[in-house]
């Protein structure tokens, strides 16, 4: 029941804020802010569902905001050459997977654990960004570039959305349907007896990190088409709001446990959160005190239900 209970949580406290937001802003349920909350909400989510992969394994990434914008840089100097949009998404992808293996590198083969190794990578990957533009956003991108992010399949489905379905359904698939999926789960849960048990753990961990990559950069390209810009300082503090989600949704700081479902409810819980907080004119440092608020009540909650567990098998 309480596993239950958990897993429901997320879905429940969305619906609730939800309502409250209906009932509170005359704006909340306006089609225009609705569409603009998936819009916003995309980019993150489609980070999370790698994060949440990554801490099902027992690791974690900090480099997610640098590298999404690192990505869109690329992606947006490709375009400029090729002009061609498909050719800049898959920069954009391979960018973020070639830093994913960097990051996985570093965990498994230079035995650097994952917090020190990403944390390490967020500078780096943020410098290069940098340093390829000289600090200045790269511009004078054709327009139709952003349609990726403001364009709508058939002129009702708004493209973000076609992506954020695809790349979940592709988590939620990898994760519960795959033997990389059952050996994440198996790596965070118990690292030592997955060694013991033969798994190439070092190889399942280097593909999670090369997997969370190309989705990080995915969706660096699509917050570069958004701003019709490859801006080499966005990004900051998606890190947070990434683990936030996978937390908020379920998830653990110290692996085994989470999903894809729950991790997009989390993401949504924030970016309601923001936007209500926006319509009701509340400041933008007040979301940053809820969220973080939020992500401190819902580690204890799970820690103290963790350890009254651990307690009960005890006996």
């Amino acid at each position: 029941m309480s596993s239950l209970v958990k897993r429901l949580l997320p879905f429940t406290s969305l619906v609730l804020l939800f309502v409250a937001l209906a009932i509170v802003s005359p704006h909340f349920l306006q089609v225009r802010n609705l569409t603009t909350i998936l819009r916003q909400a995309t980019v993150v989510t489609i980070i999370s569902v790698g994060m949440v992969m990554i801490m099902i394994a027992g690791e974690i990434d900090l480099s997610v905001g640098s590298l999404s914008a690192l990505a869109g840089v690329y992606a947006a100097y490709s375009l400029g050459h090729t002009a061609s949009i498909t050719v800049a998404v898959l920069v954009g992808i391979a960018v973020g997977a070639v830093c994913g293996w960097i990051n996985g590198f570093a965990t498994t083969h230079l035995h650097v654990p994952s917090f020190i190794a990403t944390l390490g990578t967020m500078g780096i990957f943020r410098g290069v960004a940098l340093l390829v533009t000289g600090g200045v956003p790269v511009t004078n991108l054709p327009a139709r570039f952003g349609e990726l992010a403001d364009g709508n399949l058939l002129g009702v489905i708004p493209m973000p959305v076609v992506f954020l379905v695809a790349i979940v359904l592709l988590g939620h698939f990898l994760l519960n349907h795959t033997r990389l999926g059952r050996y994440c789960y198996a790596l965070g849960s118990n690292r030592a007896a997955c060694i013991h048990s033969g798994i190439h753990t070092r190889r399942y961990v280097l593909l999670l990190f090369v997997i969370a990559g190309a989705m990080t950069g995915l969706a660096g390209v699509l917050e570069a088409s958004r701003l019709i810009t490859g801006q080499p300082t966005t990004g900051v503090g998606y890190e947070l709001d990434a683990i936030a989600a996978v937390v908020i949704g379920g998830g653990t700081l110290t692996g085994g446990e989470g999903s894809v479902i729950g991790t997009v409810a989390g993401s949504f819980i924030m970016g309601l959160i923001r936007n209500g907080t926006n319509l009701l004119g509340i400041s933008p440092f007040v979301q940053q005190i809820l969220i973080g608020m939020v992500i401190v009540a819902v580690v204890g909650i799970d820690e103290i239900r963790r350890l009254k567990f651990v307690s009960v098998e005890a006996r």
